[in-house]
């Protein structure tokens, strides 16, 4: 039987209790080429808010790739009902990384190292999060997101990528990347697009910022200090040992018992309808899974 026909009508239910690997593996079929050569990691929101979340990465344990996700299969998922101690000797020593990375009767977010695990790793992608503060909507995110690549990005003709720019939905709000025509050392991100509230307009952060608060009238800022009635520019998660959440197929967790959203690729043009947050809020696993071959063709 296959991973998809194992996931029927609750893809993070598959047993009839909650575990995510099942659902995270068949994603992970279609993120290969996005994520080679970076790290995974997961983190998992506990119901004490007080408790901090456990976050599993590369940078503090075994590192994980994609390409090891091939290794879970129905026999290994059909012994996730005990605990690792109990069946670790039935396990091959990849499956076990998984399982401590996947913990199972958990919800996660599904996240990698954005430009690698470690210090002044090179760096191949910008990651520009469209950071909306309280009192701000997905749709107005939306509008600031559609100004930055289809009016703004396209002009920067001195811009070293070689794409486009892609467009990601979070499950709350958008994520765009620039992929670089070569790999760049971490001061091209600092020269050309770290925020400084001192020079605010030194980078393309801050330049970006203005532009799209002047067009929208809504209130943009560059950098990631996040304030109420407020949509942050924020690049400050494209460094080496910084991470992002995968571009299909993450939850989007309100809280350690909620998921509220689906991470989706979308196509820029996408950003120019009205009712595209209301079409991405319907996403859920089960959906995700219907459309994968479809959805997997936005990814870069």
């Amino acid at each position: 039987m296959s991973l998809r026909d194992l996931a029927g009508n609750n893809p993070i239910k598959p047993f009839g209790e909650t575990d995510v690997l099942l659902f995270y593996a068949i994603v992970s079929s279609k993120l290969k080429k996005f994520l080679k050569g970076k790290e995974l990691a997961t983190k998992v929101l506990l119901s004490d808010a007080n408790l901090p979340k456990l976050l599993h990465r590369g940078s503090k344990e075994e590192p994980l790739y994609v390409e090891e996700m091939k290794e879970v299969d129905e026999g290994f998922l059909s012994l996730r009902k005990a605990h690792l101690g109990e069946v670790r000797g039935k396990l091959s020593r990849t499956q076990q990384k998984i399982w401590e990375y996947f913990p199972p009767r958990k919800l996660m977010d599904f996240l990698y190292a954005t430009n690698g695990e470690g210090a002044d790793r090179q760096i191949d992608r910008v990651f520009i999060d469209i950071d909306r503060g309280k009192g701000m909507t997905s749709s107005q995110a939306q509008e600031v997101a559609d100004v930055l690549v289809n009016e703004i990005i396209p002009k920067e003709k001195f811009l070293p990528t070689k794409k486009e720019p892609f467009v990601m939905w979070t499950g709350g709000s958008f994520h765009v990347y620039l992929f670089l025509k070569n790999p760049a050392l971490n001061k091209f991100y600092i020269k050309n697009f770290q925020y400084s509230k001192q020079e605010p307009e030194a980078t393309f952060t801050g330049c970006w910022a203005r532009i799209i608060a002047k067009e929208t009238g809504l209130n943009v800022v560059g950098g990631h200090e996040k304030q109420e009635n407020q949509i942050n520019i924020d690049p400050s998660q494209t460094p080496s040992g910084k991470l992002a959440r995968v571009p299909l197929g993450s939850l989007h967790m309100r809280d350690a018992d909620t998921v509220d959203g689906v991470s989706v690729p979308i196509d820029k043009k996408m950003l120019k309808k009205s009712d595209l947050v209301d079409r991405l809020r319907d996403y859920t696993p089960k959906k995700i899974i219907k459309e994968l071959d479809s959805l997997a063709k936005l990814l870069p």
